[in-house]
């Protein structure tokens, strides 16, 4: 593999808690207790697909609420052990590397700038520059072209199913980020990484 191309949340970044919290928070308050287990399902996609598959009611309204909420959290954010000197390791190899994410602007720069992680990429894809998010391939093939990648020789790394039907839909090959702790959900990765350092073994 010649090019690494990396969602954020659940795979590089600890957001979990910063996002089910929050929005565990804003239902609360509008009358809905619902278990952070069950929010915590949705984790990793699209905000608005996540409230449409909880079945939350008024998803404008919530989703408004949502963004700006999670920055009563923003304490709990970590980047995953290991994960800085992987990239480090991997540029040092010459291996090219962007980030492909749902986040938008104000999120990339509070919390990939802000627990620094920009600089180990050369090129950033957010919702803001695509039309269509994942599960559509717009981001990786975005990514890829800022990079001048070959599909053959990328690599996508990510945690969800989303992630897996974004990476199929550009036929690149999906790695699983399994040093996050979690199990493949209902999909079957090309290749999992147990650590982050495992990535190396691919170049």
């Amino acid at each position: 593999m010649k090019s690494f191309i990396f969602d954020i949340d659940g795979t590089l970044l600890d957001t979990e808690a910063m996002y089910i919290k929050s929005l565990q928070a804003i239902l609360y308050e509008r009358g809905m207790d619902r278990p952070y287990a069950e929010l915590a399902t949705t984790f990793g996609i699209p905000s608005r697909d996540a409230l449409i598959r909880l079945k939350v009611p008024e998803v404008e309204k919530v989703l408004a609420l949502w963004g700006p909420r999670t920055q009563d959290y923003r304490e709990t954010v970590a980047v995953y052990p290991g994960v800085k000197a992987a990239l480090q390791q991997l540029k040092d190899a010459g291996a090219h590397l962007a980030v492909m994410t749902s986040k938008q602007k104000f999120e990339y720069e509070r919390d990939v700038v802000g627990e620094g992680l920009a600089d180990y990429f050369t090129q950033h894809v957010i919702a803001e520059d695509v039309a269509h998010g994942k599960p559509d391939p717009d981001g990786i093939l975005l990514a890829m072209a800022r990079l001048h990648a070959d599909p053959a020789t990328t690599i996508y790394v990510g945690d969800t199913d989303y992630d897996v039907r974004a990476s199929q839909a550009a036929h690149v090959t999906f790695g699983f980020a399994g040093w996050n702790g979690k199990r493949p959900n209902g999909f079957t990765p090309d290749v999992t990484f147990a650590r982050p350092e495992d990535m190396l073994k691919l170049l």
